[in-house]
C-alpha cells in the first residue's frame, strides 16, 4: 500500500520499411513477462475462475457492495493488503492497456497477449461495477486503518469492507478522470475481438469524463479515509487532461482535442515540467501522449500548444538520462530514484515513457533534444533496458527485485497473502491479531511464491533488507508491474517493424474455429464464398508509386469498419518534395498525412522523401477503399 508521497515540481510518420527487430540479450525477458502478467492473478479479489493459475488463492470479498445494495464483488488488491483502492486500480488498468496497445504484437509472439488482456479485463468489469450512475462511482471498498490492525488473508477477512463514493456532492475529478483514461484505454484493447464491450467501456468513459469535468474536486477530500494512503497530491488537472488524451485516442472526437488544446495551459499540461511520473502524477503521462498525436498529425489546429506539451515531454525524458538542465537523482548502481517507499514504480513507469517515446522518435525519424545535446532514440532505449536489467538482477546486491526470477530475489515479501499459508493447504482460520503473532514475524521464506511481483526495491544507496516487517521496500504493487508488460514486451520481441505513431492493429488473443454444420446427405457442400474487394483506387506513376490495401476490418455498432494502409514510394532516383496527395471517398479519420486545402502533404516534420524511400499512411472508414492519387510534386 502507498504511503502519501511528496510532489516535486519545476515550475511520422515516417517508417524505413524493411526496418529489422532489434535484438536484446541478457536476461529472459520473455519468462520475465509471464511472471510479471502472473502477479495479477495473485491480487485478484472476488470469485476465481475455473482458468486461475495461482492456486493458493481462494476466492474472497464476495460480499463487497452488499451493504450499500451495489454489486462490487471482483477488482484487483492493490498492493500487500486486502483494500481495494479505485485510484491506483485505475492506473494499473490505463497503464496494462497501454503497453498492450503499444506492444500488443509482441505479447502475441510470447504467447502472452491473451493473460494480458484477461489481466486487464479483471479490471474493467469491477470498474464497471463500480459506476453503477453516470455522476456515481465507488472509489475504495475496505479503509487502510482496520485492514492495516490485521494481519489475515483475503479469504479470512474480518475487517471493514464498507464502501466509499464520489458524486455530484462530493466530487472527484482526479478518480473519475482516471477511471475514464482507464476505460477508454481499455476500449481499444478489446475494439476487434470484443467491440460490444468496448462500445460498452467507451460509454462509461464518456460519463466519467463528463462527471469528473463538470463536477470539480479532490477525490480524496470526498473519500477522507483514502488520504493516509492516497492522497492525490497533483490535483485533479492532470487527471482531467488524461482522461481528454485517452478519449481523443480512442475516438478521434474532436471535442478531446479541442480540451487538449484549450485548456493544456489551464490545467498545467504545456506548464509543469516533470520529473516522475505514476498513479498521483500524470502530466509526464499526458505530454507524451499529446507529443505522439503531433507526431502523428493529429493535432488539427492546435499544433502550437501540442508543441509546448511535447517539449515538457522531453524534458522528462531528458532529465531521466541525466542530460537535462535538472535532472533525477541515482544511486550509485544507476537506478532512479525517487523516494525510499516503493521506489520502483517510478523506475517502471518512467522507462516506459522513456521506451515508447524512443519507438515514436523512432518512427518520426527525429531526436531527443537535450540541453547537452541531441540523443538518439537508441540511447532511450538502451537506458530503459538498463532499468529494467537493474530490476531483474544487475545491481550491486545481484538481487532480482520480480519475485521468482532468478535465483537470488525476495523471499518475505510484505504480502497478507502470500506469508499466510493458502487456506487450501489449511483451512484453518487465520485471525485478525493471531495473523501478526504466527505468520507476519516469522523469520522464513513465504509459504506461497508472488510469481512475478515487483517489490519497492532498494533504498538510494542500493541497499535492501528482505524482511517482512520493511513495507517500504519488500512489498509489491499492480501499479509497479502494470508499465513493466509494455517494456518486457518490447525488450523480449524487439521492434515489430510498424510505424508506432499509426493506429495499432492487435492480432486476435485467441482465434475461435467454429465448426460448420454438415451438409445434408448425398448433398455435395457449396464451397463458402470467399471475400474478394475490388483493387484499391490508386494512381501512380514510374517515379511516384502508389500502393494501398485493406489492413484490418472489424464490426462494431452493426457496421463493418475497414482499416486501409496507403504506402508512396519514391522511385526516382531524385528526392521528391512539395508533394501533394488527393483522397477521395474518405469517410473517416486519416493518420500520417496534415490536410491542405483539398489536397494532403508531408506532415511538418517531413520536407522530402530520398530516392527509394516511402512514407505510410492509414485510414478508417466503413466503406471501400478511397481513392488515392498523387496531384503534384517536384524533383531534384
Amino acid at each position: 500500500m502507498e504511503k502519501v508521497l511528496r510532489l516535486c515540481l519545476v515550475g511520422p510518420l515516417f517508417l524505413v520499411l524493411g526496418l529489422l527487430p532489434l535484438v536484446m540479450g541478457g536476461h529472459n525477458y520473455g519468462d520475465a513477462l509471464s511472471k510479471s502478467i502472473l502477479f495479477f492473478e495473485a491480487q485478484r479479489s472476488g470469485y476465481l475462475p475455473s482458468s486461475q493459475r495461482i492456486k493458493w488463492r481462494g476466492h474472497s470479498g464476495l460480499n463487497d457492495g452488499k451493504s450499500v445494495g451495489v454489486n462490487l464483488v471482483g477488482g484487483y488488491y492493490d498492493a500487500g493488503d486486502n483494500v481495494k483502492f479505485g485510484l491506483p486500480m485505475a492506473f494499473t488498468v490505463t497503464m496494462m492497456s497501454w503497453s498492450v496497445l503499444e506492444y500488443g504484437n509482441q505479447m502475441a509472439s510470447s504467447g502472452e497477449l491473451g493473460h494480458a488482456i484477461d489481466a486487464i479485463k479483471w479490471g474493467t468489469d469491477y470498474l464497471i461495477k463500480a459506476h453503477p450512475e453516470p455522476h456515481v462511482f465507488y472509489g475504495e471498498v475496505g479503509d487502510g486503518n482496520t485492514d492495516h490492525y490485521c494481519w489475515q488473508r483475503p479469504e479470512d477477512m474480518t475487517t471493514s469492507r464498507q464502501a466509499y463514493r464520489i458524486d455530484p456532492s462530493n466530487p472527484g475529478s482526479d478518480l473519475a478522470g482516471e477511471t475514464a483514461a482507464a476505460m477508454a484505454a481499455a476500449s481499444m484493447v478489446f475494439r476487434r475481438s470484443n467491440p460490444g464491450y468496448a462500445n460498452t467501456l467507451l460509454s462509461h468513459a464518456y460519463q466519467l469524463f463528463d462527471f469528473a469535468d463538470k463536477y470539480r474536486g479532490k477525490y480524496d477530500s470526498s473519500i477522507t479515509v483514502a488520504q493516509k494512503y492516497y492522497r492525490s497530491v497533483s490535483g485533479y488537472a492532470d487527471e482531467l487532461l488524461w482522461g481528454a488524451a485517452w478519449l481523443y485516442k480512442a475516438t478521434n472526437n474532436q471535442y478531446y482535442l479541442n480540451y487538449l488544446g484549450k485548456n493544456g495551459d489551464a490545467l498545467g499540461g504545456t506548464g509543469w515540467a516533470m520529473t516522475e511520473f505514476g498513479w498521483d502524477v500524470k502530466y509526464a503521462g499526458v505530454q507524451t501522449l499529446v507529443a505522439k498525436f503531433l507526431m502523428g498529425g493529429r493535432a488539427g489546429q492546435h499544433a502550437s500548444v501540442f508543441g509546448k506539451y511535447q517539449e515538457k515531454a522531453e524534458f522528462f525524458m531528458c532529465s531521466c538520462l541525466g542530460k537535462g538542465s535538472r535532472n533525477v537523482q541515482k544511486t550509485p548502481g544507476g537506478l532512479i530514484f525517487r523516494q525510499r517507499w516503493n521506489n520502483l514504480q517510478f523506475v517502471t513507469s518512467a522507462s516506459f515513457l522513456m521506451t515508447v517515446y524512443s519507438d515514436y522518435l523512432t518512427s518520426a525519424r527525429k531526436t531527443l533534444r537535450c540541453p547537452s545535446g541531441n540523443v538518439q532514440p537508441s540511447e532511450m532505449l538502451a537506458f530503459a533496458k538498463s532499468q529494467v536489467d537493474y530490476i531483474l538482477g544487475d545491481n550491486p546486491r545481484a538481487t532480482s527485485y520480480m519475485v521468482g526470477y532468478g535465483n537470488n530475489y525476495p523471499r518475505q515479501v510484505h504480502h497478507r497473502g502470500s506469508s499466510i499459508v493458502s487456506i487450501k493447504v489449511n483451512p484453518s482460520f487465520v485471525t485478525c491479531r493471531g495473523g501478526y503473532a504466527t505468520w507476519f514475524s516469522r523469520k522464513a521464506s513465504d509459504p506461497n511464491l508472488l510469481v512475478g511481483a515487483i517489490v519497492g526495491g532498494p533504498d538510494a544507496y542500493d541497499n535492501f533488507a528482505d524482511e517482512r516487517d520493511n513495507y517500504e521496500q519488500t512489498e509489491p504493487a499492480t501499479y509497479n508491474n502494470a508499465p513493466l508488460l509494455g517494456l518486457l514486451a518490447r525488450l523480449h520481441a524487439g521492434h515489430s517493424g510498424y510505424n508506432q505513431l499509426l493506429p495499432v492493429n492487435l492480432p486476435s488473443p485467441r482465434p475461435i474455429s467454429v465448426k460448420p454444420k454438415p451438409a445434408p446427405r448425398h448433398v455435395k457442400p457449396k464451397p463458402a464464398p470467399k471475400y474478394r474487394p475490388n483493387p484499391a483506387p490508386v494512381s501512380s506513376s514510374k517515379q511516384i508509386f502508389v500502393e494501398q490495401k485493406m489492413s484490418a476490418s472489424w464490426v462494431s455498432g452493426g457496421k463493418t469498419y475497414y482499416r486501409y494502409s496507403t504506402v508512396v514510394t519514391n522511385k526516382s532516383g531524385k528526392t521528391l518534395r512539395n508533394l501533394r496527395i488527393s483522397v477521395s471517398k474518405l469517410y473517416g479519420p486519416l493518420w500520417g498525412l496534415a490536410k491542405y486545402g483539398n489536397s494532403y502533404v508531408f506532415p511538418a516534420w517531413i520536407k522530402s522523401l530520398a530516392p527509394g524511400k516511402s512514407i505510410e499512411f492509414v485510414y478508417i472508414h466503413s466503406a471501400p477503399a478511397a481513392s488515392v492519387s498523387v496531384s503534384s510534386y517536384t524533383l531534384d
